[in-house]
């Protein structure tokens, strides 16, 4: 009996091609799925009662995502992976820009951080240290005594260290939420009040008189 020949054989190149892995469809939803990771993140940090991260969890986070803790990790291979793009999430929406730090927009600069403290839950003395913020922490003194090295090349090191130091006390949380609260200054003044000294020292330094009010030999 011969063979019906009505039907040509299947060919590799016959019937609908096989999807692509990696289609670009697919790849735009695996990039959807992590931004709404990283947003689930974010909002739940802005929820926090205190600046302790212990809480940002794969299950939390998944949780506020509608997604499955394993999907999270599939994403973030370890959660310090999870909170180091929470917390680059967390620059971009206040703008922070450390490459672009200069002593003369500081005292800009340090008021932008301070009012972005006002979007979270947490109050600034309720804060926490966490291992989360020591990266930041380090990147942010680099940037300032980057920005004290621009502006005074030719301070010797010590100085140059010294206002830095200063200016990072003066950027950091505890003295401004000691005038939010045992002064009881309202945010904005509280603000003004810091960027006032911020700005008397930067004025200093662009007169060139560093830490004690003489000119660094």
């Amino acid at each position: 009996m011969l063979n019906d020949t009505s039907k040509p054989n299947p060919t590799p190149d016959s019937g609908h091609k096989r999807r692509q892995y990696n289609s670009p469809l697919r790849e735009r939803q695996s990039a959807q799925t992590r931004e709404r990771i990283i947003a689930a993140g974010s909002d739940l940090v802005h929820g926090f009662s205190a600046w302790n991260w212990k809480e940002l969890t794969f299950r939390a986070v998944g949780e506020r995502a509608g997604v499955s803790s394993r999907t999270v990790h599939r994403y973030f291979p370890t959660e310090k992976d999870l909170r180091d793009a929470v917390i680059q999430r967390l620059m971009q929406e206040s703008g922070i820009q450390l490459d672009q730090l200069q002593l003369d927009n500081f005292p800009d600069h340090a008021a932008q951080v301070f009012r972005y403290l006002t979007s979270f839950s947490a109050t600034p003395e309720t804060r926490e240290e966490d291992p989360t913020f020591a990266a930041i922490d380090e990147a942010r003194r680099e940037a300032l005594l980057g920005a004290v090295t621009r502006a005074k090349p030719d301070w010797p090191e010590q100085q140059r260290v010294m206002t830095a130091a200063m200016l990072d006390m003066l950027w950091d949380v505890p003295p401004y939420a000691r005038l939010l609260t045992a002064w009881r200054l309202p945010p904005d003044q509280a603000i003004d009040a810091m960027t006032w000294v911020i700005g008397l020292i930067r004025d200093a330094v662009n007169s060139d008189r560093g830490p004690g009010g003489t000119t660094p030999p």
